[in-house]
Formats: C-alpha cells, sequence, structure tokens
C-alpha cells in the first residue's frame, strides 16, 4: 500500500511551520508548495498535459507541461526536476530555468508555486497514472482556447500563464 504524500504547510511569508498528508492539507485548504513546468520546443510551441481522469484534483482538464507538490523537506527547484521525470519521463530536460513565483491563493489552490520553463523536443513517455496524453500548442492558440473554454483547463494554468505573459510583456516593454 502506497504511504499518502506529506506536504510543509507554509504561512503567508511562505515559511514552513509543520507538515501534513495530502488529504488534510486540500481538506483544510492549508498553504503549501507546487512547481509547474512549461516545456516548450524549437517552434516556440508549449506543451501541455490533459490530466489523467483518475487525479483527486482537477481530473480530465489541462494543465502545465508537468506540475507537483513540493513534497515535505524537499525544495522547488528538486520538486521541479523530479516532476519533469515522474511526469513526462524525460531525465534530461536540460536546464530548468526558473520564470515566475506565485503567492498562494484561491486560483492555486492555496499553493505558492514556482514557474520553470525548459526546451525539449521529446519523446516524452506520460506517466498514465498522472497525465492521458500531451500536445503542443502554439502560445497563442493556447491563450484563445483558454478565454473560449476556461472550464477545460485547471484552474491554475490560466492563471499561471497570465500573470507570467503580463509579467513578459511589462518586461518586454522595459528594455
Amino acid at each position: 500500500m502506497k504511504t499518502e504524500e506529506l506536504f510543509d504547510i507554509v504561512d503567508e511569508n511562505d515559511e514552513v511551520i509543520g507538515s501534513a498528508p495530502r488529504s488534510e492539507v486540500h481538506a483544510k485548504g492549508l498553504r503549501h508548495r507546487a512547481a509547474h513546468i512549461w516545456v516548450f520546443n524549437s517552434k516556440g510551441e508549449v506543451l501541455i498535459q490533459l490530466r489523467s481522469p483518475q487525479k483527486d484534483r482537477h481530473p480530465s482538464t489541462w494543465d502545465s507541461s508537468a506540475a507537483g507538490h513540493v513534497d515535505s523537506g524537499e525544495n522547488y527547484d528538486t520538486a521541479a526536476a523530479r516532476e519533469v521525470i515522474e511526469e513526462l519521463g524525460i531525465r534530461d530536460a536540460g536546464p530548468l530555468r526558473e520564470i515566475g513565483y506565485v503567492r498562494a491563493c484561491n486560483s492555486t489552490g492555496q499553493e505558492f508555486v514556482k514557474v520553470y520553463q525548459t526546451t525539449h523536443e521529446g519523446p516524452f513517455r506520460p506517466c498514465p497514472v498522472e497525465i492521458d496524453r500531451v500536445r503542443w500548442i502554439s502560445p497563442g492558440e493556447l491563450e484563445k482556447w483558454m478565454e473560449e473554454k476556461p472550464g477545460e483547463f485547471a484552474p491554475a494554468l490560466p492563471y499561471l500563464w497570465n500573470l507570467l505573459r503580463i509579467k513578459d510583456s511589462e518586461t518586454t516593454q522595459l528594455d
């Protein structure tokens, strides 16, 4: 029998104040940590995943290329590298570049989130317990789809994407 994951519980400043099993953290809406990774290819397309129908939260919705919780005692960087291997089956993802940090809120399920980006062409070996399928999509097509059919996406995906796209455009304007 698989042991339930243990997550660090964090305060409003993302400082660890305790730990609890996954089910308790989610049931009580406690603040915790997650990592999201966006994989791009050489054409500039982003890989998105359709979450497995077996997932306890947001089953059968589209999400980041890879995403997952930071386990108790683990840091964001280690969790991000682990999730790319566990979910997409790639060990040679190259460097994961941190591109954003988002404070816990309702849209993230009370998760503080670090967002990473990497480039990889595939092939991918999605874990069927985690992922139903993956697909490449252009950023413009993704944005149009999220606008037209927001219910087809896990809540954190459009939230994180839009925050970081705004940040990118602001950065571009300042340069």
